[in-house]
């Protein structure tokens, strides 16, 4: 029955500056802006593949959330520069002071974190075609590599 993930809203402080940062700066299409309600929606991949919705409400009410854009995996060798291009700082799982993705070996899975104005904690995340390994934790994606090289 249940297929994927089809939309998430989050609550934000200012429309305008949340839309600046989700059309403009990460380039989602805006599928439909509701200035009564102050609500936003914007198309993630194609249209009629994903949604998230932008609610503004006051500052009490946003509080952090976290959800992952799914990217393949060609772009997630440059996710640190698409993050550094449009002035965001990148982090990764282990909150390293880095910029470097890292490998989920339980999935496994690259991934790479970032902030959006209102705090809410971002990640770009990408399956890798690998075989799990739990076993291995989390590590960046040139020890997975070196890893997965030694084990064939």
């Amino acid at each position: 029955m249940i297929q994927g993930l089809f939309e998430t809203h989050i609550n934000v402080v200012n429309l305008e500056r949340a839309m600046t940062f989700y059309g403009d700066v990460l380039g989602l299409r805006l599928g439909r802006l509701e200035e009564d309600r102050r609500v936003a929606f914007y198309w993630v991949g194609g249209e009629g593949e994903a949604m998230l919705g932008l609610w503004e409400k006051p500052a009490a009410q946003v509080t952090g959330q976290h959800f992952a854009f799914r990217c393949g995996l060609g772009d997630m060798l440059h996710a640190s520069e698409f993050l550094r291009d449009r002035g965001l700082q990148g982090r990764n799982f282990l909150d390293d002071g880095t910029d470097r993705p890292m490998v989920f070996g339980w999935m496994p899975a690259v991934a790479l974190y970032f902030r959006d104005p209102d705090g809410h904690s971002l990640e770009l995340i990408a399956m890798l075609p690998d075989v799990a390994r739990p076993e291995i934790g989390v590590v960046s994606l040139e020890e997975w590599a070196r890893l997965q090289a030694a084990a064939r």
